[in-house]
């Protein structure tokens, strides 16, 4: 059954087919419990068996928003940005909020470094009259398909931007008429070497401005596949313990492990990278913050 179902599976129609099996709502590979025990063994067996990949992964774990390619097609995209480059130097205009958002009143979630952007697309099209969504992203070209998706689904909650958010990010969420409730950074650019820290996103001015303009009750949220990266962050936002809370010590039955990372991703969806990370077998280190009042 199990090769029968591999075969199936590799089918566009299949995948279509089968997205609101495959679409996970939990940190696990997939949230399979309500489905017959020899479907779930024989979809697991596909997995292991590296008949699905991570790309097949992330095309069925956002399925159910069924995105075009856009114009901007297959087009290969520079993985690693400088950020200290000259031409990122200068602020984003900030934009007419009423006609970015049809109710620019609501609280704003502001993804930083939202990548292809289908991560905030699905917590937008979730979440229509709950709030709005920001993604600031240094890649232009996934800021204009995202933009393009962003029109697909008739969304009018969520808006990307082509910005460096260590430059932007204080003057745009300044201008935001509505409280700013919860800044996510996920997996950004670890730049390993030494040297290139201090292209790193999480930057203690980039910190301030977070807890500065944050409303009480809103959280921050990071995460990477890199430890290091993971431990860099953590460290930064942990310092801000006077105002910032870890969800933990909020909430005793938020599960962590024993160092104190999150055990499950508290979203209800995956990133990308992510998805590929968890395919490698890589662990995911996660925290989430919440300002005091």
């Amino acid at each position: 059954m199990a090769s029968y179902l591999c075969f199936q599976l590799q089918s566009v129609a299949a995948l279509n087919a089968t997205s609101k099996l495959l679409t996970s709502k939990s940190s696990s590979i997939f949230n399979l419990h309500h489905y017959p025990r020899s479907y779930c063994t024989a979809l697991s067996a596909c997995v292991v068996n590296k008949h699905l990949g991570s790309p097949e992964l992330v095309a069925l774990e956002y399925a159910d928003l069924n995105l075009s390619p856009g114009d901007l097609g297959h087009v290969r995209i520079r993985q690693h940005v400088n950020p200290l480059r000259s031409s990122f130097s200068a602020p984003v205009q900030v934009p007419d909020w009423n006609e970015v958002y049809k109710d620019p009143t609501l609280p704003l979630m502001v993804d930083i470094g939202s990548g292809s952007g289908r991560f905030l697309l699905w917590l937008a099209r979730k979440n229509p009259d709950s709030g709005n969504y920001l993604g600031l992203e240094i890649r232009q070209k996934l800021v204009k398909r995202a933009e393009f998706w962003v029109k697909e689904l008739a969304l009018s909650n969520i808006h990307f931007m082509f910005a460096n958010a260590t430059v932007s990010f204080k003057q745009l969420v300044s201008a935001y008429p509505g409280p700013l409730m919860l800044v996510s950074v996920l997996c950004p650019d670890p730049h390993f070497k030494k040297r290139h820290h201090k292209r790193r996103v999480v930057q203690k001015t980039l910190v301030d401005s977070i807890v500065n303009h944050l409303m009480p009750g809103g959280k921050v949220f990071v995460q990477s596949d890199v430890h290091e990266v993971a431990l860099d962050m953590r460290n930064q936002f942990d310092t801000e313990s006077n105002v910032l809370q870890h969800i933990d010590t909020i909430d005793s039955t938020v599960p962590c492990d024993n160092e104190g990372w999150l055990l499950e991703n508290p979203m209800g969806i995956r990133t990308e990278r992510e998805i590929h990370a968890e395919f490698e077998g890589a662990k995911i280190y996660r925290r989430m913050y919440q300002k005091q009042s």
